[in-house]
This record gives C-alpha cells, sequence and structure tokens, in this order.
C-alpha cells in the first residue's frame, strides 16, 4: 500500500464496522498556554478529535503556568502531566522525562486503540516503548527539523547522530504523518519509511481581516495608509533573520513610510533590536491578540528554511496578508507568487530582497494579493485536517487488528 494513500475518513465505515468512537493517547512535550507552532497544531487536532466523540487522553510534560484554569479549553479533557526539564536555549519549554514504566501500566489498564506520538522527545520516545512492549498500534508525526537546527547552535557535527535517531524513532511507529510532499520525499531519501503526507489546517474564524485594529496600528506610530511588515515567529537563529534585514533595509530605502513589526520572542531580540532601532517588537502574543496582530499587518516576510511546514504562513494568508518566502514547507504549498504573495528559489537571498522592493514599490498590489490570500486560506479548515489525521490513525488501527500475533517493529529490537 502507498502510505500516500491512506483512506480518507468518509470511506472507512467498512473497515471499521460501526464503531466510530475511539480512545487516542496523545502523547506530546509541548501544549498551550506555551506558545509555538507545535503546541498550537496539536492543541487543534486535539480539539478536532474530541469534537468528533473520540476519547483523548493528553500525556504532557507538567509546566510552570499549570492550574485550574490555566487553559479553560481543556475543560474535562483526561490529562496524564509527567516531569519536565526546560529545553536549553528555549527556557519557556520543557522536555518531558521518560515515564515509560508508568504509561505502560496506565495502559495495561486502561488500553487505548491507537497510541499517536506527536513529538520525538524523552518522553515520545518511551511512550513508543510502551505501546509498542503492548502491541498498541502506534503513529506519530514529524513536527521540527531538529537535525537542520543543530547547524545554527554549534553542533552541527550532531546532524548525523540526530537523524539516526529520528529515523529510528519513527521507523518504530505504524505511521509518520508529514506535512508536505517536498519532506516526505527528502525523508524518504533518508531511510524513513511509512510515512503519509498530512498538511494542517487553519483557524479561518479566529486569524480574519476582520480582527484589525486601527487602535493597533496607531500604538506602532503608523497612518491608516502606511504599510506594516510583519515578521511572525522565533526571533532565533534558525530563523535566517538576517535575510529579512536586508530585505527590510532596502524597502525601508524606497519607502520609508514603512513600518517593521516583529510578532514573537527569543534570544536574538536584543541584537535585532540593536540592529533595527525602528521596528516594534511586540513580543509573544497569544489567541485573539495574536490574531489582531496579524490582521493590523498589510504583508509578512517570512526568511526561514529551517520549517518542517510554517504555521505563520497560513495564520498571515487567512489574515488578508500576502506572504514572501522562499520556495519551501508550507509556503511552496499555500502561496502563489503573483496572486496571494510571491516565492523566491530557496536561498536566493538576493531575489528574496528585490521582490520586498518591488511590494515596497507598490503596495497597493500587495493589498489585492492579501485579498485573494484570505480566499485561499479558507479552504484549508481544520476540520478536513483531522478526518485526514483519522483516517492515518484508522489505518494503524486495523492494520494491528488484522496481524496476529503482532510483532515488534524491527527498529525497536536488540
Amino acid at each position: 500500500m502507498n502510505m500516500n494513500d491512506a483512506p480518507t475518513a468518509a470511506g472507512n465505515d467498512g473497515l471499521m464496522g460501526a464503531r466510530r468512537r475511539w480512545s487516542i493517547a496523545l502523547v506530546t512535550e509541548t501544549y498551550p498556554p506555551e506558545v509555538n507552532g507545535v503546541a498550537a497544531t496539536i492543541a487543534q487536532v486535539v480539539d478536532g478529535l474530541r469534537e468528533r466523540q473520540h476519547q483523548v487522553q493528553l500525556v504532557r510534560p507538567r509546566q510552570a503556568h499549570d492550574g485550574p484554569d490555566a487553559d479553560p479549553s481543556a475543560a474535562h479533557l483526561d490529562e496524564v502531566r509527567v516531569g519536565g526539564l526546560p529545553i536549553p536555549r528555549y527556557p519557556h519549554l520543557r522536555m518531558g522525562l521518560p515515564a515509560g514504566r508508568m504509561l505502560a501500566r496506565l495502559w495495561a489498564a486502561r488500553r487505548p486503540d491507537v497510541v499517536h506520538i506527536a513529538t520525538e522527545g524523552p518522553l515520545g520516545w518511551s511512550a513508543l516503548r510502551a505501546a509498542t512492549q503492548l502491541k498498541l498500534p502506534v503513529t506519530s508525526d514529524f513536527r521540527t527539523n531538529f537535525q537542520a537546527y543543530s547547524a545554527h547552535y554549534g553542533i552541527g557535527w550532531l546532524r548525523g547522530p540526530i537523524e539516526a535517531y529520528l529515523r529510528r524513532f519513527h521507523n518504530g511507529t505504524r505511521r509518520t504523518m508529514v506535512p508536505t510532499e517536498a519532506l516526505r520525499r527528502q525523508l524518504e531519501a533518508c531511510g524513513f519509511e511509512r510515512l503519509t503526507v498530512v498538511a494542517r489546517g487553519v483557524d479561518t474564524r479566529r486569524f480574519s481581516p476582520a480582527h484589525r485594529s486601527e487602535e493597533l496600528r496607531r500604538s506602532w506610530g503608523v497612518g491608516p495608509c502606511d504599510p506594516v511588515v510583519l515578521c511572525v515567529g522565533r526571533l532565533a537563529p534558525e530563523k535566517n533573520l538576517d535575510t529579512l534585514l536586508l530585505a527590510w533595509q532596502a524597502m525601508q530605502s524606497r519607502n520609508p513610510a514603512m513600518r517593521l513589526v516583529f510578532v514573537g520572542d527569543g534570544p536574538l531580540r536584543q541584537t535585532l533590536s540593536a540592529r533595527c532601532p525602528g521596528a516594534v517588537f511586540a513580543g509573544q502574543r497569544r489567541g485573539a491578540d495574536l490574531a489582531t496582530h496579524y490582521a493590523s499587518g498589510d504583508l509578512m516576510l517570512f526568511p526561514s528554511l529551517t520549517e518542517t511546514f510554517g504555521n505563520v504562513t497560513p495564520e498571515a494568508l487567512s489574515s488578508g496578508l500576502p506572504v514572501l518566502a522562499f520556495d519551501y514547507a508550507a509556503a511552496a504549498q499555500l502561496v502563489h507568487t503573483g496572486v496571494t504573495g510571491a516565492l523566491v528559489p530557496v536561498g536566493r537571498t538576493q531575489a528574496f530582497v528585490e521582490q520586498a522592493v518591488a511590494w515596497a514599490a507598490d503596495p497597493q498590489a500587495a493589498c489585492a494579493m492579501g485579498i485573494a490570500a484570505r480566499q485561499a486560506a479558507l479552504g484549508h479548515d481544520w476540520d478536513r485536517v483531522v478526518g485526514q489525521i483519522e483516517a492515518v490513525m484508522m489505518s494503524a488501527i486495523n492494520e494491528v487488528s488484522a496481524a496476529a500475533p503482532v510483532a515488534a517493529p524491527e527498529a525497536l529490537r536488540a
């Protein structure tokens, strides 16, 4: 079976009969109120699965902000919280500590129909071992290019071992979901198996031009007709922000009325503030506040080359912003040059700068693309994506059900 031909949710009645509700154990090392694309995406998946009447048990590390009212949307959610440690260079994020014995006892007493592991850290690895021991079907996500990040933190020599670890991890599951066809081909060439492309959705109600705020724009020091350039995401070395600064300097020379707004935080904030004193640094934003920041901009520059997907791309498009990005990850799928934004060849910094200057010279053209961007984003709602995830899980469940006995995957023997 071609792993890209997983059955659709609508066509699965014959596989599972009348049974449509499952018990799903979902394991992740990050979850709201932590602010990052992975946490936000996983929360959408959890909400979508619960809306489809599945029982979801969320296994995650305890967070500093945990409390009875930490996340009102998680009311009545079955959560299993385990120990964790801060991630080096990302102290506001935590990685889960191994909890294999506890999970094995928990799942032996109340077996889930499927275990879905969203992140590949110590908690995810121990969950994989426990599920394999219990012969439970396991699916996984390839979420973050850790091997690509290593070059930006002075540990490029670890790229090979990191890639080997990720390959062994994912090859120990029944299915691994990846967000783009390009990433599927890249991972397959590196020996990853049983890959299925499942794109990511966007909340088009939350991220909408309707949330534009002239009051917020005035606080940035811009008038109604002054173009605002947004950069949304972590202010970190792996985001290729030198290219952004080159583009911005060229744009401002062409149109001094433009204003640059950074939405996000990270280790490069002070450096960027020194190099770009006229920029606005809005810091981390969540929920409706983040949506208002998106909608109050006019166009977005996204120079990153280390994304597995890049949630900010569909969020910006849904908010009515054209996106300038490299022909890579989500942008390669969602941005159409001259219609919803512009793509430039990967690594062509000068082409990125030249396209940014063209937008600075003709802000009305960018405005027209923003309208088209919103319309295009409406076709990428989360319900469709959750249906695809459900179908992948169903394939894994049926595959294990049909096997008797079930052997441990080769990657986990020894």
